[in-house]
């Protein structure tokens, strides 16, 4: 398949896209802020550090499920092409349905922060006061459009600035890193953290597990994208060994450098100053450069954007793709360029994307897109403990290690969170099924454009 054609992909990518494809679809600019939250919720250090530890372990869990159903299914489309497989064509469109939503949720969010960030750059009094109120929908909108021409131009294009984009993110991250650590320590200050003081208000146990639960919630939201390599697991050209090398690889990469940041701020701010920051890293940039430090993290933030923004461009289309190839989506979705592009689930996807970006406030969407990630891993590692028992014979060349315990971690983890979302928030929940919903109609469609059995032939 090296070849383009009607319909063909180009296998092409190895490990090298693998690992930017995980950093780059992980880590956005939630790392720049996430510590002040976590910091806010424990009363120490170790625990802070804990806490992102944990993170990892549960995201190396789920990585190392999912590289056993990428590396032995290795087609396009992500955890749709593993639900159908193990629960037929209804569950592989209502998770692949699912996913792709969560996509353009996740992608006009993080276009209209960078918008944001992108705003805040441009010099005071360069623009009138109502442009400036504009600027920062357009530059979203601007960058939609600019990782959409790249895309179109094919997969050597958007993988090569998807490599060049996620290594540029870790040097400026690194970077970050090493200055703090040749500041002088900061000096502790004696002020208790939200644990400590609720463990005085309601109890040594009750509320010290509250607040870790809170800790241990925006250290896995932070970590959402680390099976970013799975959408393009029929462009790798050997994909029974590099899928299982990126998922696993990109996880302890983001890993490292999510602790290597946490230790920095830790070690240049004093944990109540951490935990009182909405910007923990400005205060540390400035700790650096003084006064201009704001505008260098604002400018690390957005580094750390645009790679997502990209990563996501072309992970989504890829979802559609799968979908319209099983016959679950209308035909159109299909097509794919001389490049190796899906052109028309692009331009979709970014067209969707777009309309979210217009409708400007979207806060409960982007919760609700929250609750539909957590949801793919959980379906994902369903579907791992379901075909072992009904493939046994299905060729793996990656098996999960010391199964069955990883899925059942992460189905109990993601399970917990997902109970603790429909108990604060039920409202969203319901939401979130009633979009989950919206795939039968498309079904319906889909099934009147093309029949049953010339789906299975595309």
């Amino acid at each position: 398949m090296s070849e383009s054609s009607p319909q063909r992909l180009l296998s092409i990518l190895g490990i090298g896209f693998g690992l930017a494809g995980a950093v780059g679809g992980t880590i956005g600019a939630g790392i720049l802020r996430t510590p002040g939250v976590v910091a806010a919720q424990l009363p120490t250090p170790a625990l802070v550090l804990g806490a992102w530890l944990a993170g990892g372990v549960y995201a190396l869990l789920g990585a190392i499920c999912t590289a056993e159903l990428a590396a032995a299914l290795p087609r396009t489309g992500g955890w749709t092409v593993y639900a159908e497989r193990a629960f037929g064509r209804g569950a592989g469109l209502l998770v692949g349905w699912t996913d792709w939503l969560a996509h353009c949720i996740g992608l006009a969010w993080v276009a209209t922060t960078a918008g944001d960030y992108g705003q805040a750059l441009v010099p005071a009094g360069l623009l009138p006061a109502a442009a400036q109120q504009l600027a920062g929908r357009g530059i979203a909108l601007a960058l939609l459009l600019l990782f959409t021409l790249i895309q179109l131009r094919g997969l050597r294009a958007g993988s090569a600035s998807q490599e060049w984009l996620s290594l540029a993110k870790a040097a400026a991250l690194l970077a970050l890193v090493a200055g703090c650590f040749l500041l002088p320590a900061a000096t502790p200050l004696s002020q208790p953290g939200v644990a400590e003081q609720a463990a005085t208000e309601g109890g040594p146990w009750i509320g010290a597990l509250a607040a870790a639960v809170v800790a241990l919630q925006a250290v896995i939201t932070t970590y959402d994208g680390w099976a970013s390599p799975v959408y393009f697991a029929e462009e790798f050209s050997q994909p029974e060994r590099d899928l299982p090398r990126s998922l696993i690889g990109g996880v302890l990469a983001v890993s490292a450098l999510y602790l290597l940041i946490n230790a920095a701020l830790l070690h240049v701010l004093p944990l109540p100053l951490l935990a009182g920051s909405p910007l923990p890293a400005a205060l540390a940039a400035e700790a650096l450069v003084g006064p201009a430090g704001g505008a260098v993290i604002t400018a690390v933030a957005l580094l750390a954007l645009l790679g997502l923004i990209n990563t996501v461009v072309m992970a989504a289309p890829r979802i559609l793709l799968g979908l319209g190839r099983a016959g679950l989506l209308p035909p159109f979705t299909t097509s794919v360029n001389a490049g190796g592009t899906p052109s028309t689930a692009l331009l979709l996807t970014s067209g969707a994307s777009a309309l979210l970006v217009l409708a400007g406030s979207f806060e409960r969407l982007l919760s609700l897109g929250a609750v539909l990630y957590v949801a793919l891993p959980l379906a994902g590692v369903t579907c791992l403990v379901v075909l072992r028992v009904r493939e046994p014979q299905l060729p793996r060349p990656f098996l999960c290690w010391a199964y069955p315990l990883p899925p059942l971690l992460v189905g109990a983890v993601s399970l917990a969170f997902l109970a603790g979302m429909a108990a604060s928030e039920p409202l969203l929940c319901a939401a979130a099924l009633a979009l989950v919903a919206l795939a039968w109609p498309l079904s319906l469609l889909a099934r009147r454009l093309v029949p049953p059995a010339a789906a299975g032939s595309v």
